[in-house]
């Protein structure tokens, strides 16, 4: 049972993240006022005519729209289902400590990281989609998965050491920073509605170079759409943040895509390098036809994915190179 619940934890937390890059992108982020119910109510919506009045005269000022209204508790009620899984298997992982395949101190640090993001959760909604708050909910939900991937590789993972793996070790993990840091770049072009600040590419607005505002861009206790002050947030800051995310995916291209060919020339990560190098370029691409084609909500939900499963694979790749072998751990 222990093993089933981490696979559909690893499964189910894939798909929160995708639902909620879904609902972020749709806007539907505020579609309930309140938290944990919506508009008072836990289960379901107010969409019958008495309870959309009802709920309107409880909040003034917010009208019901009930399809946004509906995306959002869907992802809660995804999101509170894999909490309850994990909490599951932090139990499971304390009584049968020792049969499980490592300590069950992981499995309780799961426990944590998701309150800690279901309070993330909470502030997203009260604080009115502050970007700092957003992207935290976001790099949340990827420590989730990764964690939980690790998880799953104590149990279904290789039995033996990789040979020859230890002068890949620092590269690997350097990658995951590298990685992780791209993907905050990412979650701040999304908290800010950026992702079409520039429209061309590789150019932006036809230049290399364009005009930036760093400072506004990137204060990180700012409110939506706004400065520190209170103005208005100006177009050089959202292409700020767009220049950003796309110098960060040349490193990140360029970093990774080295580590993944290192990877190929090792004949016990042959795989995991196969999978980053091809995860890698899709991600790239996708990038690159999100701008072009204006964000369609399919390729912009995919990169979402996409980044998920890259980190995903990089996470396989140092779980397997820092498996002691057995002269190592003598």
């Amino acid at each position: 049972m222990y093993r089933a619940f981490v696979l559909c934890a690893v499964a189910l937390t894939f798909l929160v993240i995708v639902v909620g890059a879904t609902v972020r992108l749709e806007d539907a982020g505020l579609g309930c006022p309140d938290w944990p119910g919506c508009y008072g109510k836990i289960l379901g919506v107010p969409d019958e005519p008495h309870e959309v009045a009802r709920a309107e005269q409880a909040f003034p000022g917010k009208t019901v729209d009930a399809g946004r209204a509906w995306k959002e508790m869907f992802h809660r009620y995804l999101a509170g289902t894999l909490g309850l899984l994990i909490l599951a298997i932090a139990v499971i992982a304390w009584r049968k400590r020792g049969e499980t395949g490592g300590s069950p101190w992981l499995a309780t640090l799961l426990v944590a990281v998701v309150a800690f993001q279901a309070t993330l959760g909470m502030w997203t909604v009260t604080m009115l989609l502050k970007p700092a708050i957003v992207n935290l909910h976001l790099l949340g939900g990827m420590a989730t998965l990764s964690l939980l991937t690790w998880l799953a590789l104590r149990e279904f993972g290789p039995a033996a050491a990789a040979p020859d793996a230890s002068r890949i070790r620092p590269w690997a993990a350097l990658g995951i920073a590298v990685l992780a840091a791209q993907i905050a770049l990412g979650g701040w072009v999304s908290a800010n509605y950026a992702a079409l600040a520039c429209t061309d590419f590789p150019t932006c607005h036809g230049q290399w170079l364009p005009d930036m505002d760093f400072r506004n861009a990137f204060h990180v206790m700012r409110e939506l759409g706004v400065t520190a002050a209170g103005a208005p947030l100006s177009h050089e800051a959202l292409i700020a943040i767009h220049w950003s995310h796309r110098t960060g995916a040349l490193v990140t291209l360029v970093y990774v895509g080295g580590l993944a060919l290192w990877a190929l020339w090792t004949p016990a990560l042959r795989v995991v390098g196969a999978a980053i190098a091809a995860l890698l370029l899709v991600q790239a691409g996708l990038g690159i036809a999100n701008v072009l084609l204006h964000l369609p909500l399919s390729l912009a939900a995919a990169h979402n994915a996409g980044a998920a499963l890259l980190l995903a694979a990089l996470v396989v790749l140092n779980f397997v190179v820092f498996k002691q072998s057995p002269a190592e751990a003598k």
